[in-house]
């Protein structure tokens, strides 16, 4: 097992700055701490759809593939050069991705987030996606961010829409999809 935190609490982040995984210190509000903040964030979200009533053992198995490659990502992003997110794990996202999407019929409209609580849930994880892929772009642009890190978070959001989509349909309750003609224009 690796370090161990006996205790939770250890001053040193009173003055706004944190420890980094390299030993070194920033502040809690740089680009990389948001990047890999929201990484963690993103994690939690995904926690909360699995812990929604209806989630199958296949969306569950890779659900939780993914929050330890995202904590895999989050260590990746809080040490400076680090490189754990590999080509392989985005392959896999492809693969589940490809496989969950087979059964769907194809979109002629947009989806609302909706379709029950799994559903909804997975849709918000999704949108946190998105946040933590534009928060590592951002980083890119003043740091060394490997292309593996984007391209993980982008694969990711698109494989959240699907497992939504199959959520809300496994569900009963259906996908909600916008109603573009629902008033009158002019």
């Amino acid at each position: 097992m690796g370090n161990r935190l006996s205790k939770i609490y250890t001053r040193t982040g009173d003055d706004g700055t944190t420890g980094l995984g390299d030993g070194s210190r920033t502040g809690k509000d740089s680009l990389r701490v948001t990047a890999y903040g929201t990484v963690d964030e993103l994690n939690s979200a995904i926690g909360m759809t699995m812990a929604a009533e209806g989630v199958d053992d296949d969306i569950r198995e890779a659900l939780v593939q993914i929050q330890h490659e995202l904590f895999d990502l989050g260590g990746e992003l809080c040490i400076p050069g680090m490189a754990m997110v590999e080509a392989r794990d985005i392959d896999r996202l492809e693969a589940v991705l490809d496989a969950l999407n087979a059964d769907l019929p194809a979109l002629k409209d947009f989806i609302l987030p909706g379709g029950g609580m799994a559903a909804a849930s997975c849709h918000l994880a999704r949108t946190i996606c998105r946040r933590a892929e534009r928060d590592v772009v951002a980083l890119g642009r003043v740091e060394d961010v490997r292309p593996e890190a984007q391209r993980y978070l982008n694969r990711l959001s698109d494989l959240l829409f699907v497992i939504a989509r199959v959520l809300a349909r496994r569900s009963g309750h259906g996908e909600v999809l916008w109603q573009h003609e629902r008033r009158p224009r002019g």
